[in-house]
């Protein structure tokens, strides 16, 4: 029998995969990842739910990703540009070679696809 063609960002039954940044990218504060990967690809296509306790980290994107924010306020602010609030409802792309800091302000869970 093939698989589905059609799949829900359900993620019910899927046990969340903790994390953190890595020590030389923590700006401040202790932020806790959780991370519940749906659907992952080879040739590197991702797509799940991720969720960050707040904190602030420097970010650099070798790959390109589509988020929508499901809950929660982080400001994401690119090196040289301006800082952009994000919360409920906004839908963003971080393109490769983007390089910045994530900062959580309120608990944020957001929806992704990754594409390495």
């Amino acid at each position: 029998m093939s698989e589905p063609k059609f799949l829900s960002l359900d993620i019910a039954g899927i046990e969340a995969e903790a994390g953190a940044p890595a020590p030389d990218r923590l700006i401040s504060g202790d932020p806790q990842f959780r991370s519940w990967n749906v659907e992952e690809r080879d040739g590197g296509l991702y797509a799940g739910i991720w969720e960050s306790t707040p904190g602030k980290w420097r970010i650099a994107y070798d790959e390109w990703e589509f988020c929508h924010i499901l809950s929660g306020v982080s400001v994401i602010t690119e090196e040289g540009g301006e800082a952009r609030t994000v919360r409920a409802g906004d839908s963003f792309v971080l393109r490769p070679g983007f390089k910045g800091s994530w900062e959580v302000l309120e608990t944020t869970r957001k929806e992704y696809v990754i594409r390495l």
